[in-house]
């Protein structure tokens, strides 16, 4: 059954790294890992688990080479947040000169899974993504959110020294 939901788009920048101290570190036993060349099934598994709930398609349904192409290219950095030895959240940082301007360098994916939000994870996971993609040596950090994402994505995203800089519609084409 095909479901369509219609979105606003947020487009947000960082201009400069960020000079706040770093967040702190949340209760409990956290791990923040990069996975290298995920197999597929991993990769697919959480990225489903954590963006099933927000209608996150644009990886859902890509065919394996396609998906296989991007997850493994040297310059997509797929991390995994883990909580008490348990993977609960993702972010993934694109890095890739010929799908981005000069300079510039995109969290594509970000998010926990429905079981640890709540939990103090989130912003420090954050933080640590957005300091793993200025690693890289931007001269921009950038990101998007929709309407269809948890409603504190983009107060985060703005908290963490984001702005907005454009703002368009679009439709989600969520197949159950």
């Amino acid at each position: 059954m095909l479901k369509t939901v219609d979105v606003t788009i947020t487009y947000l920048e960082q201009t400069a790294r960020s000079t706040s101290p770093p967040q702190a570190r949340p209760p409990g036993k956290t791990a923040l890992m990069r996975a290298e060349n995920p197999p597929l099934h991993y990769y697919r598994y959480l990225f489903d688990r954590v963006g099933k709930p927000y209608h996150w398609a644009s990886r859902r349904y890509m065919p394996d080479d396609d998906l296989r192409a991007i997850v493994h290219d040297p310059d997509v950095y797929f991390y995994v947040l883990y909580f008490s030895g348990v993977p609960c959240g993702i972010g993934e940082v694109d890095a890739r000169p010929d799908v981005h301007d000069a300079g510039t360098v995109e969290i594509k994916f970000f998010g926990l899974m429905q079981d640890f939000i709540g939990r103090g994870l989130g912003r420090w996971f954050l933080y640590n993504v957005i300091d793993l993609a200025w690693a890289r040596d931007p001269r921009r950090v950038i990101l998007e959110t929709c309407t269809a994402d948890h409603p504190a994505a983009l107060p985060l995203y703005q908290k963490m020294g984001f702005t907005v800089y454009s703002q368009d519609t679009g439709i989600i084409e969520w197949r159950g």
